[in-house]
């Protein structure tokens, strides 16, 4: 099959690349500004607000599968209308499309785990973002598979694992919140996960998020324990009492999707205490 890759030289879009190959696709990847040197992988710079760039990679790619890794923050136009017009240059294609989204369109507010029926109503303009994002994708493109996670964590290259590196060693400020709940996902559980669903007849929502629902500063200690850090010196504070925007609580389930999954979608917990 042929992939490629939007966002190809980012943490889960290396992934993705790594594991495609190792799959044996025939695979493509895009990026903003340099491109990693990865053998037998043809590299595309883009950027998704030029849609002329767009279509012009995408028939000469020709990729059967196309997932969508890439982040623009809460910059609206990469953010929001990027994926759109993705997802309309997909389905003139004739593409297989996979579009990651995150656990920032939801606030936490009145409940805190969600399923895939629930409706997002988030709090900041990156969720804001990603939730008109997901409105218009599956929108103009049905068949489409818009995928919600939540903290990537994997073999010490995330910005979550620099953290903690940082304030376990006093190199860092901040602090990491007791009340601010994820499901951290192992990126390459998630890389494998999105192949998956981009290979089979799936479509529609579906969340990939890890097993074990933790805090950032639980996350933390259980980063600093495997990395033999002392787990005594992260600072820790309550998101409710900062300026921080974001939701506190919000807790992914992912359920229904491991049932057609033969990926497993390990909990912090277990991947962590393996040393991954």
């Amino acid at each position: 099959m042929d992939v490629l890759i939007l966002g190809g030289s980012g943490f889960l879009g290396s992934e993705l690349v790594r594991q495609a190959v190792a799959a044996g696709h025939t695979t493509a990847a895009t990026f903003a500004t340099r491109p990693r040197n990865t053998p037998d992988v043809t590299q595309y710079a883009l950027d998704l607000r030029d849609g002329a760039r767009l279509d012009a990679v995408l028939t000469e790619a020709a990729p059967a599968l196309v997932v969508n890794a890439t982040s623009g923050g809460p910059d609206w136009p990469v953010t929001a209308e990027g994926p759109v017009r993705l997802a309309m240059a997909t389905a003139k294609h004739g593409c297989r499309l996979v579009h990651v989204s995150t656990d920032a369109v939801f606030s936490g507010i009145g409940r805190v785990t969600y399923d895939e029926t629930c409706l997002p109503d988030p709090v900041t303009p990156y969720g804001a973002a990603k939730a008109a994002a997901e409105t218009g994708i599956r929108l103009v493109a049905p068949d489409a598979v818009v995928a919600r996670t939540s903290l990537i964590i994997g073999g010490g290259r995330s910005v979550h694992e620099h953290a903690v590196h940082g304030l376990a060693v006093g190199q860092a400020d901040g602090v990491l919140f007791t009340d601010d709940i994820r499901c951290p996902v192992h990126v390459a559980d998630l890389a494998a996960a999105l192949l998956e669903l981009g290979s089979s007849g799936a479509h529609g929502m579906h969340h990939v998020a890890g097993a074990d629902a933790v805090s950032r500063h639980t996350l933390g200690v259980l980063i600093a324990q495997r990395d033999g850090l002392d787990a005594a010196r992260l600072p820790t504070g309550l998101r409710a009492e900062s300026t921080l925007p974001g939701p506190v609580d919000v807790r992914l389930d992912s359920s229904a999707t491991q049932r057609h999954l033969t990926t497993g979608l390990r909990g912090a917990r277990q991947f962590l205490a393996a040393g991954n």
